[in-house]
C-alpha cells in the first residue's frame, strides 16, 4: 500500500461538564484527526492527547505538529506492506506514541478498506461485541457520584471505573460501596500517589475494588511492585506502559498484575 497523501486537523469536543483527575481539569475532548489517501482509497484515524501534557509527555498541539510537519512527511510517498514496516521508517524519531498511532492507525484503516476486510479481523478480534465500562471524573459531591453511578448500573454497565485524588478518596469509596455493594468498582489514580500513601492503599483493600489502576508516578515501576507486595488490591498500569518491553519487565518483578492498553500510547 501506498500513503499518497495525509491531511491532519486538531479538533476540540466542548464536554458538558468537566473532566477532573488528578492531573486537574479538562473542559473539552482534544482529538488529532488524520484523513490518509491511497490512490482511490480514503480512511480516517483519530488519536486522543490531552490539552496539556499531563498524562504523558505529549499534548494535543504536539501531536498535530509531528504528524503534520514531521512524521507525516517522511512517511507520505512510499509503499508499506505492512503495519511494522510503517513503524520501522518512523523508528529514527523518538517518544510522541500519539503522533505515531495516528499514522499507524490509518494504515489500518485503509488496508481494511482496500482489502474489504473488517478493522476488527485485521487486528485480531475474535467476537462482536466487546464489554464496555462507565467511567467517572471527580464529580461535585458524593451524591452527584451516586447518582450517576446509579445510571450507569441501571443502563447495564458491567462495571464502574472512578477517578480518584488526594481529598477525593477514602471517604467518597466507602460511601460508594455502602450504596452499590454488589456492583464491580475500580479506581484510577493517575499517579497522584506516593509510597508514602502505602496506608491508605490498606484502608481501599477493605473497600473490595477489582484493581487499583497507576497509583504511583508514571516512571515508578519500581515502586509499584514494592507497593504491590503490601496490598492486597491487584494494581495495574497505564501511564507506565508505553511498550511492551516495559510491560515484560513490570509484569517480571510483580509491578501489576494488569496493564491498560492504549493504542495512542504503546
Amino acid at each position: 500500500m501506498r500513503i499518497d497523501r495525509l491531511d491532519v486537523y486538531h479538533v476540540a469536543m466542548p464536554l458538558k461538564y468537566p473532566w477532573r483527575t488528578a492531573y486537574g481539569e479538562d473542559a473539552a475532548v482534544h482529538s488529532v484527526l488524520v484523513k490518509a489517501t491511497s490512490g482511490e482509497h480514503v480512511a480516517w484515524s483519530e488519536s486522543t492527547p490531552l490539552f496539556a501534557p499531563t498524562y504523558l509527555t505529549e499534548s494535543a498541539g504536539g501531536a498535530f505538529y509531528h504528524v503534520s510537519e514531521i512524521f507525516g512527511p517522511h512517511v507520505v510517498g512510499r509503499e508499506y506492506e505492512t503495519a511494522a514496516a510503517l513503524n520501522e521508517r518512523l523508528s529514527v524519531f523518538k517518544g510522541n506514541p500519539f503522533a505515531r498511532a495516528a499514522i499507524e492507525i490509518c494504515w489500518w484503516t485503509l488496508q481494511a478498506r482496500i482489502t474489504g476486510t473488517p478493522l476488527h479481523r485485521l487486528l485480531g478480534g475474535r467476537t462482536r461485541e466487546v464489554s464496555a465500562g462507565a467511567d467517572f471524573g471527580i464529580q461535585d459531591s458524593i451524591d452527584m457520584l451516586l447518582g450517576n453511578i446509579q445510571t450507569a448500573v441501571d443502563a447495564g454497565f458491567p462495571r464502574v471505573k472512578l477517578k480518584v485524588a488526594r481529598g477525593w478518596d477514602l471517604e467518597v469509596l466507602r460511601a460508594v460501596r455502602g450504596a452499590f455493594p454488589d456492583t464491580t468498582f475500580h479506581i484510577d489514580c493517575n499517579s497522584g500517589y506516593t509510597l508514602d500513601d502505602v496506608q491508605l492503599f490498606k484502608e481501599i483493600d477493605r473497600v473490595g475494588l477489582a484493581f487499583i489502576e497507576q497509583p504511583l508516578g508514571y516512571a515508578d515501576v519500581l515502586d509499584h511492585a514494592e507497593l504491590a507486595r503490601q496490598i492486597e488490591t491487584p494494581i495495574c498500569l497505564d501511564e507506565s506502559i508505553v511498550g511492551v518491553r516495559v510491560a515484560e519487565q513490570a509484569l517480571r518483578i510483580g509491578a501489576c498484575r494488569y496493564v491498560n492498553i492504549k493504542p495512542g500510547r504503546v
